[in-house]
């Protein structure tokens, strides 16, 4: 009896194309180094899981009527996070998204949903997927200027809150800016709120990058639950690695108590944003998170730190300045030149550019790179660089 399933093979035309494509991007992945994308990765313990039709459709903590799911793996993962980010023992929800635009948007939406008369107030470095969220929306937001090292201005911030004093603030904070992982201080914005006597208040923290990084490290800012936050959003493929996007979205049970519906077809809560969610991404953390363990993304963060601390002080070696935030990875310089920028994916905005050392970045990589800027630039242009 036959499967229903076609058993005809690809031509000889359309398997040239698969391998032609896999050569090609072999060779990229060698050669990323402005993204915050780990690469060469190895999941092959995972394969066999690709012949089912996973599905986490809805609240992962609420069965389903359909069967074929990694939920029990999920709230594992979920559980990790929220313990990682201090988040209260018996008033957390959240899910695995597909990556931290989802993320930040349900976090905008729970804001919406408590506040719908609040206003969200972004700084200038923030992702620019936010302000389409925020249209998406419709929420009322005003932009506040940035610092040069990419922190909300302060100041600013406090005189508009203090205008709109009478509106329920939304903050977007960041928590590593796309460009200079910069850090937002929300326990000086929630003292801010105490200062105008604003009773009504909302959080949400961007840590899309630095969220699988802060934690990590000894002396850094406090940003997660125990600083007020309300909703904190963070990517799984950026520093631990997945081969598509994902992340998870972490906010309070109480809140999401407010917005769920009960959905007859499937049997579930309907929580989240979409309907059917992947269930192979709640195994990929899951697997990485079993693997290394706090222990070992604290080796990891640390060879990181390391990477970009070797980073810089090769790009002095040939006249460049470079910098990167105390508790970042993120290394930045002047605008590299266009043909640099492309060959080696470098992320740039205005007059800088930037290199991330995650996990896969290694110091050839990182030789290479630098001599071949130190090829590409003349003297003359390197002093304008420095």
């Amino acid at each position: 009896m036959g499967t229903g399933l076609s058993t005809m093979n690809l031509s000889d035309e359309n398997k040239k194309r698969l391998d032609d494509l896999y050569e090609e991007l072999r060779e990229k992945s060698e050669l990323i180094l402005g993204y915050p994308c780990t690469s060469r990765l190895d999941y092959s313990d995972l394969y066999p899981f690709l012949q089912f039709a996973i599905n986490n459709v809805g609240d992962p903590f609420v069965p389903s009527n359909f069967g074929v799911n990694s939920r029990e793996m999920e709230c594992e993962v979920l559980e990790w996070f929220a313990d990682l980010h201090h988040a209260p023992e018996d008033d957390y929800w959240g899910y695995v998204t597909n990556g931290g635009t989802e993320g930040n948007m349900y976090g905008l939406y729970m804001a919406r949903e408590l506040f719908p008369d609040g206003i969200v107030y972004y700084s200038e470095d923030t992702h620019y997927s936010v302000s389409k969220n925020l249209h998406v929306l419709k929420m009322r937001s005003i932009m506040i200027k940035s610092q040069k090292s990419g922190e909300f201005d302060y100041e600013d911030l406090f005189e508009t809150m203090r205008i709109h004093r009478d509106v329920p603030p939304i903050i977007f904070a960041n928590i590593g800016t796309t460009m200079k992982q910069a850090i937002d201080d929300v326990e000086k914005i929630r003292e801010f709120m105490k200062e105008l006597a604003i009773p009504r208040s909302y959080i949400h923290c961007d840590a899309a990058f630095s969220g699988m990084i802060l934690p990590f490290i000894d002396d850094a800012p406090v940003y997660d639950f125990r600083a007020g936050t309300d909703s904190i959003s963070i990517s799984g493929h950026k520093l631990i690695g997945s081969p598509f996007p994902c992340g998870i979205v972490l906010t309070k049970k109480r809140y999401v108590e407010r917005i769920q519906r009960s959905i007859e077809y499937v049997g579930i809560l309907d929580t989240t944003l979409p309907g059917s969610r992947s269930g192979i991404a709640p195994l990929i953390l899951w697997y990485a998170i079993k693997k290394n363990g706090r222990e070992g993304f604290r080796r990891i963060i640390s060879d990181c730190l390391e990477m970009a601390d070797y980073a810089i002080s090769e790009l002095a070696k040939i006249g460049i300045e470079a910098w990167r935030h105390p508790h970042g990875i993120t290394v930045v310089f002047p605008r590299p030149p266009e043909a640099i920028r492309k060959r080696w994916m470098i992320a740039v905005k205005d007059e800088i550019g930037h290199l991330i050392t995650l996990p896969s970045i290694r110091r050839e990589q990182i030789d290479n790179f630098v001599s071949e800027l130190d090829g590409a630039l003349s003297e003359g242009q390197k002093g304008a660089l420095a």
